[in-house]
């Protein structure tokens, strides 16, 4: 298989959405388990939206194991280090494939020590809904994480104990699979609003616990900007600042690292100061997004997930916090996609080359830390895309002749902006270097920024068998990982 081939997989006729089922309770996951006629060979699907606090995915996949069933294929929206009880499943063939949007930790260790019986497929967060929806990746079943269920069967993620937001990645789950349990921790409810409707659901079943909540939070959503990330923040936002929060329509997303979140609370004062209110924010929402709405400064959130419990609270309560789903997010067969209308999207990088790739996906000695989720989704759609990085990690240069793992093409960047300055890459966007000059703003070219500041030695490449296979939005491969 060659990488960035070309030519997009064909794809199966679109399986019409699900609708107008009454769910069953079932008394235990077990039993509703054999009641969905879960086979060996079958695809289960789970989403992520508790995310290092999930408890559901490996507690199903044990007792798909006690079932005694094998050759599994699970189809996970995410894998978090909380999923470590995979990896036996994966060394005993009951898992033997994997289709994800991101993976990082124990399980990600374990596909790229070779354990998995098949290359893991690593999508993009709108090519996994493009994939379910067109029936490339045909769902047998989905087991859904509900925080909050109604007597009719409604589902949502706004209350509950394990209270996670928008169901955004389960909405397409449950439109498109072929049988959809929903699991839930508390007493039925009354939901302030619905994510999934009842229709889509064939049964429910009630457990302890989903997970921890408190969770959600976790990894770069967790942590705070170092000097460097301030600095790289302050200039970010003045380079949004001067080209496009200046078009009418002004819309942001940013990604969940730490520094591109601190760009969020740098454009705030910017935006308030200039009388500027936005159409809307977008992402997996953070405080900080959640501050600027309330605020005025955007007129509502469009939300796949919910990064942090303020994200949470602010679904809950707020009618013009939006929940959307990963097709209404990113879909690349979605004209109306949300990616398309973006203005400004602010993303990190593991490394970013020469010819302006980008890495999300693996460290620089190969080891596989995430995936694209909605990265290459929304650099493709935006109008300006902006990479922030520093020069630097505690394991060497970022900044390099070659990505180890292109996870982002080149063609997508605008703007890459390190401690060092900003570099504007995009012809559309070159007129606004002497605003960025006269305003204090460092500026590199593209030559300095890898001339003085890169590694451009040639790297050495892995040898070994393909462990995984990243796909572009529309299905294309855009690049593979090899095993150490």
């Amino acid at each position: 298989m060659t990488p960035w081939d070309g030519a997009a997989f064909e794809t199966a006729p679109p399986s019409p959405p699900r609708s107008g089922r009454s769910p069953v309770r079932t008394v235990t996951l077990k039993a509703a388990l054999e009641t969905a006629d879960v086979r060996d060979g079958a695809t289960l699907s789970f989403h992520h939206h508790l995310r290092d606090g999930d408890a559901l995915m490996v507690r199903a996949l044990e007792l798909c194991a006690k079932m005694g069933l094998r050759d599994l294929h699970i189809a996970p929206s995410s894998i978090f280090p909380c999923h470590a009880g995979l990896v036996p499943l994966i060394e005993r063939s009951i898992i033997t494939r994997i289709t994800t949007s991101y993976m990082n930790g124990p399980v990600a260790d374990a596909v790229r020590a070779g354990k998995l019986a098949t290359p893991a497929i690593l999508q993009t967060h709108g090519g996994r809904a493009a994939a379910i929806e067109s029936g490339r990746l045909a769902i047998d079943v989905a087991v859904i994480a509900a925080p909050g269920v109604d007597a009719q069967g409604n589902l949502s993620g706004s209350i509950g104990r394990s209270a996670c937001g928008p169901l955004g990645y389960a909405k397409v789950d449950a439109g498109h699979a072929k049988h959809v349990i929903a699991v839930t921790d508390m007493a039925d409810q009354v939901l302030p609003r619905t994510c999934i409707p009842r229709g889509q659901v064939d049964q429910i079943v009630k457990v302890d616990s989903l997970g921890d909540a408190a969770r959600i939070a976790s990894g770069t959503t967790a942590r705070a900007p170092g000097p460097e990330g301030e600095k790289i923040a302050a200039m970010t936002s003045a380079l949004i600042g001067l080209t496009e929060m200046r078009a009418p329509g002004f819309s942001f997303q940013t990604g969940a690292g730490a520094t591109s979140i601190a760009v969020a609370k740098a454009l705030g004062p910017l935006m308030a100061e200039r009388g500027i209110v936005g159409d809307f924010a977008c992402g997996g929402i953070t405080a900080p997004l959640v501050e600027m709405h309330e605020a005025g400064l955007f007129r509502e959130l469009r939300d796949v997930q919910a990064f942090d419990q303020a994200a949470v609270r602010s679904y809950a309560a707020d009618p013009t916090h939006l929940g959307i789903s990963a097709s209404d997010y990113a879909s690349p067969a979605r004209a109306d996609a949300v990616a398309h209308q973006l203005g400004a999207v602010v993303l990190g990088a593991t490394e970013v080359d020469r010819n302006l790739n980008v890495n999300v996906t693996t460290t620089s000695d190969g080891r596989i830390i995430g995936g694209s989720g909605g990265h290459s989704d929304v650099a493709g759609g935006a109008r300006m895309t902006i990479v922030t990085t520093s020069l630097h990690s505690k394991s060497g240069p970022k900044i390099l002749r070659d990505v180890l793992h292109r996870t982002t093409p080149g063609a997508s960047i605008d703007a890459v902006v390190t401690e060092a300055g900003v570099t504007l890459c995009s012809q559309r966007w070159l007129h606004a270097a002497k605003d960025l000059q006269a305003a204090g703003i460092p500026m590199l070219s593209r030559h300095n920024l890898f001339g003085s500041h890169g590694n451009t030695a040639p790297r050495e490449w892995p040898e070994g068998r393909i462990v995984a296979i990243s796909e572009y939005p529309d299905g294309r491969v855009i690049d593979v990982i090899r095993a150490n």
